[in-house]
């Protein structure tokens, strides 16, 4: 086994990133990276029924947009190859025909059929279901006659009698599992494509995979694979098996669970940041040492020690995502901001396309308003609702204020000054409300909230007088017509 630290993250074409699977390649990426290792992306693409169209470049698309990069792959050859799985069929078959010539595998011809009527007995008898191995000895006679009837076999490990299969887990410790009542599994399916667990154990031995990082849900695999390693003579890698992420039910992260995003795709597009959401999925499951929660990708690399992955299930915070982004938005830069904000105002059908420059700058400004409170770009939507309507709806809260006795006065105080100004802009519109709290004594809340409230329907928003300059002259006049007639 190589000295050099080796992780793989295998993810199989069968659709889009999902949050479980960025997790576990960002944790070996991480993992390599802090060991100054190597990072290996390998593709399991045997099963070629659920396999999708696009879906291994969706795959590295979206590994590459989180900022993870890898050192070996289907486009960086090094020297392990190939790293695709069907392209790896000759190399699988040298094995499992070692295995047979060894005693350790054998040839199984039962059908379908025969082994669904042989798992119903089992369970009639109160027995746990598995293979009985009645292929296991079969004669070269026996095997002729039942290949002279067209049957295509599959292959199958034989599993040790009374045996207990130990490893100590980075993250569990010690693990065993017991062999008794595993039943005889298939190792090469009868098309000739070996079935995972074959596949995976020869893959990272010949890759020289030093560690395996990978979710809870494979643990039950491990013994099979450690069956494969002892019986070809090699030394296995050390296991690491990561807990669920489980919803704020505390019930595991499920793909129809549709009350949380769990695409990396959808993220991109709702307008979140990569840098962010690279960091909300770092601390799905492993915490550093320390109160801080923001982290740069550098400092995650810094400070990445397996020793710190949980023992407990990782919950998906929605509401701290949310929050984590923010603090992301809050700093990008305003070029960036709009990049990703404004195409859901052009979905929405809120901007045209092709704005003048004059539009533009206007759009800008606007999503340059919200940045301090945007959590990702689709929310611009939204936020925004207020510049794109020509009535206002007021909030039950408003609607309070605007029943204050000094709202009439404020208001034709108000509408007064602004009339005056030469460019409504915002220092001017500013200059005008402490003109209204002069001639009218009213100030504080009883002046700015009366104000908010009339033009925007709310009693909480951005900045006043930048809001009021977006929405412009001639709807704020309406607006403050409106409410005093």
């Amino acid at each position: 086994m190589s000295n050099t630290v080796r992780v793989r993250y295998a993810p199989s074409p069968t659709g889009h990133l999902h949050i479980g699977n960025a997790r576990t390649a960002l944790f070996n990426y991480l993992f390599a990276r802090s060991q100054g290792g190597k990072f290996i992306i390998r593709i399991e693409d045997t099963d070629k029924k659920r396999n999708i169209e696009g879906g291994e470049e969706s795959q590295l698309n979206y590994l590459n947009w989180l900022g993870i990069d890898w050192d070996e792959s289907v486009d960086k050859d090094g020297g392990y190859g190939p790293y695709r799985q069907s392209e790896r069929i000759d190399i699988y078959k040298k094995y499992y025909t070692r295995l047979i010539e060894e005693g350790h595998a054998y040839k199984c011809y039962c059908t379908e059929e025969e082994l669904e009527a042989e798992r119903e007995e089992q369970s009639a008898r109160g027995e746990t279901p598995h293979y009985s191995g009645k292929c296991r000895h079969l004669t070269d006679e026996e095997r002729s006659r039942l290949e002279s009837e067209g049957r295509q076999p599959s292959v199958r490990l034989k599993v040790p009698a009374d045996k207990t299969y130990t490893f100590n887990d980075i993250v569990k410790g010690e693990v065993s599992f017991e062999s008794e009542g595993m039943g005889d599994w298939v190792m090469i399916k009868k098309d000739g494509t070996p079935t995972y667990n074959f596949a995976v154990a020869i893959d990272d031995h010949l890759m020289e995979i030093t560690h395996v990082l990978r979710g809870d849900d494979h643990i039950s695999n491990t013994p099979k694979q450690l069956m494969v390693y002892e019986a070809l003579g090699w030394d296995a890698p050390i296991f690491g098996h990561m807990t669920l992420i489980v919803n704020e039910s505390r019930k595991k992260l499920s793909k129809r669970d549709e009350s949380i995003i769990q695409f990396i795709e959808q993220y991109d597009e709702l307008g979140y940041l990569p840098e962010a959401l690279f960091n909300f999925i770092g601390l799905l499951g492993w915490s550093p040492a320390g109160e801080e929660e923001i982290f740069s990708k550098e400092e995650f690399i810094e400070k990445f020690d397996p020793a710190r992955l949980s023992k407990s299930p990782a919950l998906f915070d929605q509401q701290k995502l949310a929050w984590m982004n923010n603090q992301y938005m809050k700093k990008v830069d305003l070029d960036r901001l709009v990049a990703i904000s404004l195409p859901h105002l052009i979905k929405a059908g809120l901007v045209k396309e092709d704005l003048n420059d004059k539009e533009k700058e206007w759009v800008i400004s606007l999503i340059a308003l919200f940045q301090e409170k945007m959590s990702f770009g689709a929310e611009i939507v939204e936020m925004s609702d207020i510049f794109f309507r020509e009535d206002i709806n007021p909030d039950e809260e408003a609607k309070s204020v605007l029943a204050e006795e000094q709202v009439p006065e404020v208001m034709k105080a108000f509408l007064e000054e602004i009339g005056k100004l030469e460019e409504f802009k915002s220092e001017g519109i500013q200059a005008a409300m402490k003109a209204v709290q002069k001639s009218t004594g009213h100030k504080g809340k009883k002046l700015f909230m009366p104000i908010r409230a009339a033009v925007t329907g709310q009693t909480h928003g951005p900045d006043l007088p930048k809001t009021i300059e977006l929405l412009g002259r001639e709807k704020i006049q309406k607006r403050l017509t409106d409410l005093i007639s």
